[in-house]
């Protein structure tokens, strides 16, 4: 669903309950400035970028990063 801004403060409450369904877009001067989405979905959103970056981490891991500790312990050998 897309509104104007001025068409969203007017409206907010109607909007605040369409975004539980569907996230809503508002334009301002014809162009997107930002999107409500519902918590539940906001949520879902955390959870999945969390997931992205702990396996990415993995990976990093696996590939030859060190850690944080040991890599502390060979900056200290080297100082």
């Amino acid at each position: 669903m897309d509104v104007t801004a001025t068409e969203f403060k007017n409206r907010l409450g109607r909007y605040l309950d369409a975004a539980e369904k569907d996230p809503v877009i508002i334009k301002k001067s014809g162009r997107v400035k930002s999107v409500l989405i519902s918590h539940e979905l906001y949520q879902k959103y955390l959870a999945l970028e969390d997931a992205y970056w702990a396996q990415r981490a993995k990976q990093a891991e696996s590939e030859g990063y060190l850690g944080d500790d040991k890599t502390l312990k060979i900056l200290r050998r080297s100082e």
